[in-house]
């Protein structure tokens, strides 16, 4: 029970820490708080993140706390870490560009594109609840877990492509741009699509080489991100 409650604390310190900084990152280049499609996007992150981690404490705390470990282990790849580093700045530009663009309304989007952003970034999140809830080792870092018991995961979005955390992950960048009505963040999509392609190529080494079954996996679903295409 006191380990729990440790992870409890935990989860709400840390989400409360990233949505500041992401609240931070988008209301400071806006220069005013005045800012509606920002406030869902964190409300419903912020939400949705305490709600799925208290689920997740009950069915899945070995997850959990890893998920909640840092974005530099050991015993992953050089290549991942160096993945590590260049999202974590991408990111961030990401989110002051669209902060800039709401300060000096750079994009003209309607509302409609905005309810598609929002239907997107919702997907986005389903997706990533849905991985997790099938994946026991869907740890935030490319390495093996063989402490944890590590096997190949082929049930539920699994079935259909390699890395569907990675495509929620894409739908999350593209929804939140619609979302907060920004051309200029949709348009740094394509830069986070070729991130996430360079690091499914980067774990699919380490899986390889490090996880009997894998090479079986990859015959059995011939698809990374995009069925019938990659």
């Amino acid at each position: 029970m006191d380990d729990k409650r440790d992870l409890i604390r935990r989860l709400m310190t840390q989400n409360t820490v990233w949505i500041a900084i992401l609240g931070v990152l988008l209301f400071i280049p806006a220069g005013s708080l005045h800012w509606p499609a920002a406030w869902l996007f964190l409300a419903t992150l912020g939400f949705l993140g305490i709600v799925g981690g208290f689920w997740f404490v009950q069915i899945n705390p070995g997850l959990l706390t890893e998920r909640m470990r840092p974005m530099i282990q050991k015993g992953q790849p050089k290549a991942d870490k160096v993945f590590m580093l260049v999202i974590g700045p991408v990111s961030m530009i990401w989110l002051v560009v669209m902060g800039l663009d709401q300060r000096h309304q750079w994009s003209d989007m309607s509302s409609g594109f905005q309810v598609v952003g929002f239907a997107l970034f919702i997907l986005s999140l389903a997706i990533s609840f849905w991985v997790m809830r099938e994946n026991t080792f869907a740890a935030p870092v490319v390495k093996i877990q063989a402490e944890r018991g590590h096997q190949v995961i082929r049930t539920g979005p699994y079935a259909l492509v390699r890395h569907p955390m990675y495509d929620g992950a894409i739908f999350f960048f593209l929804g939140v741009s619609l979302l907060l009505g920004s051309w200029w963040g949709a348009a740094i999509t394509p830069i986070f699509i070729g991130l996430f392609a360079m690091r499914a190529v980067i774990e699919e080494r380490t899986l390889i080489a490090g996880l009997p079954g894998y090479q079986d996996y990859i015959g059995q679903v011939r698809y990374r991100l995009l069925p019938g295409i990659w």
